[in-house]
């Protein structure tokens, strides 16, 4: 069942990729769709028995380079980390599946599409059940991969291509980072494997690597390594320039990329590193102030654009950000949560702004629009809660993640935490701010649009509405519903997949902080 959960993506790109022309596109696309809804099942019911039952799977496949002291073998691991992920990634994954049968139905490669979003998916899957550093770094190359591929699917267009060689070339600078931290992981504790690291990093805090002919300590090294390949693939500052660029995709890829791939494996690979990053305070120090500069510094970009896809393309770098310096306050759980419910409120807004795109044949400009309330009503609400969500207004999913890494920030009582919790503050606002905008010039405006493409304006047919109507309920419910699993007081779920050393555990605290330090939040 664990294998399959994997394999099923890579048999529905074999099939679509191989067989496609045979199949036709609605043949192609019904593989895909159920080999996809097939891995969702399964990673659903792993969910259960891995994180509900704590029972944790290990599967050594076969060994893949056996060297002397070099011993990398293909094997998978299934901790309450990864089991969260596969579900978040194949919940997705099947919505956008579907979604993209009815988006991408007049387009003549259908099915290339199809298969290259399975394939995404497949290598998305290796990347977090990978159970060792070489097999981590396959999944990571493959995302790229297949990013490339898909952000210049419409290869005639120029600037698909450069967009998709920008995307391509600034992750190679992140990747760099992590190839050398593999090397210098394998120099220090001889082993690319994660739990024989793990358990070895508090034996190694006080030695030393030389690097550019400097002495550092190798857990400041290679924590500092690792967190280069995280920036270059979580879009942090300077390195975050590919991320609003890979809107020149079809919508799909750009929800499938932003909400559930790609953007989430450089904090998957920080909360996986936990144990390396906990005994290394300086580039946890480092993680924050990037983290929380990001988050402010994205959304103000986001404020000045007019593109739709834009716009919600620098609030999913913003939201990165949250994500990266809960991260540096050692709140690994916390920040993973916030990835579980911002998968799906960014997936609602791609997708809902991908309705919006379908109705308009292909008009992206806000400033183009306008008065659509009475053209599209189902997809106003739906960008709505998504939109909300986003925000962090109150008992929709957002609101739990969100405000209490703000806490957690603030209750660490230096000046790291207070400057990430003022700094999240006001990228909040900004949040609100342009949410507002796009809500607004898109939706409430007088009428602005091509007489031509409103007269043809429609809104979503069923292909398109399903996705978005269970998007909608999941960006509702979900925080309210896992809350407690993920981030309750003494809650079991997370097992030993997150380590964090005592000193740096402040949920309690957190608790405690003054009650006008939470409704700022709100107010903003």
């Amino acid at each position: 069942m664990y294998l399959l959960l994997i394999f099923l993506p890579l048999l529905g790109f074999i099939v679509s990729i191989s067989f496609g022309r045979f199949l036709s596109t609605r043949g192609s696309a019904l593989v895909s769709c159920t080999l996809m809804l097939s891995s969702f099942v399964l990673s659903f019911i792993s969910f259960f028995e891995v994180g509900f039952s704590r029972c944790p799977v290990y599967i050594k496949l076969f060994p893949w380079i056996d060297c002397e002291m070099f011993d990398a073998s293909w094997g998978f691991m299934f901790d309450s980390l990864t089991v969260t992920m596969c579900f978040v990634v194949t919940s997705i994954s099947t919505l956008v599946h579907l979604y993209s049968t009815g988006y991408m139905s007049h387009d003549p490669h259908q099915t290339r599409f199809m298969s290259f979003l399975s394939l995404f998916t497949f290598f998305m899957l290796m990347l977090i059940t990978s159970d060792n550093f070489l097999q981590l770094f396959f999944g990571w190359e493959g995302v790229g991969l297949c990013s490339y591929l898909l952000i210049n699917f419409w290869f005639t267009r120029l600037q698909a291509n450069k967009s998709a060689i920008k995307a391509m070339v600034v992750n190679r600078i992140g990747d760099f980072g992590l190839a050398i931290a593999i090397f210098a992981i394998f120099l220090v504790f001889k082993s690319v494997d994660f739990s024989l690291i793990f358990a070895l990093v508090c034996y190694f805090s006080d030695s030393k690597l030389y690097f550019l002919g400097y002495s550092f300590s190798s857990i400041d090294l290679i924590s500092f390594l690792l967190f280069v390949g995280a920036i270059g693939k979580s879009a942090q500052l300077i390195l975050h320039t590919w991320l609003p660029d890979a809107m020149e995709g079809p919508t799909p890829v750009s929800a499938l990329i932003h909400a559930a791939t790609m953007v989430t494996a450089g904090v998957f690979l920080i909360v996986r590193c936990s144990p390396i990053y906990e005994y290394s305070s300086n580039t946890l120090f480092f993680i924050t102030v990037i983290g929380a500069t990001t988050a402010f510094f994205s959304a103000s970009i986001g404020v000045f654009q007019n593109d739709l896809k834009k716009i919600i393309a620098y609030s999913t770098c913003s939201q990165l950000g949250y994500m990266i310096f809960a991260c540096g306050l050692s709140s690994y759980s916390v920040s993973v949560f916030h990835v579980f419910n911002h998968a799906y409120f960014k997936a609602l807004l791609f997708l809902s702004a991908g309705s919006v795109i379908h109705a308009l044949s292909d008009e992206q400009d806000i400033r183009r629009m306008g008065g659509l309330l009475h053209i599209l009503p189902f997809t106003y609400v739906m960008i709505l809660i998504g939109s909300l969500a986003l925000m962090g207004f109150p008992f929709l999913a957002g609101f739990y993640s969100k405000d209490i890494i703000l806490e957690l920030a603030y209750s660490k009582y230096n000046f790291l935490g207070t400057f990430s919790y003022w700094l999240g503050c006001f990228s909040a606002s900004i949040t609100a701010f342009y949410s507002f905008k796009l809500i607004y010039n898109t939706f409430l405006a007088n009428q602005n649009s091509f007489k031509s493409s409103v007269e043809r304006a429609h809104d979503a047919p069923f292909a398109l509405a399903f996705p978005l109507c269970v998007l909608g309920l999941f960006s509702v419910f979900i925080g309210f519903l896992t809350k407690d699993m993920f981030i309750g007081l003494g809650t079991p779920f997370w097992n030993n997949s997150i380590f964090v050393l005592p000193e740096n555990l402040n949920l309690i605290d957190s608790e405690f902080t003054p009650v006008y330090i939470k409704w700022v939040p709100f107010f903003f």
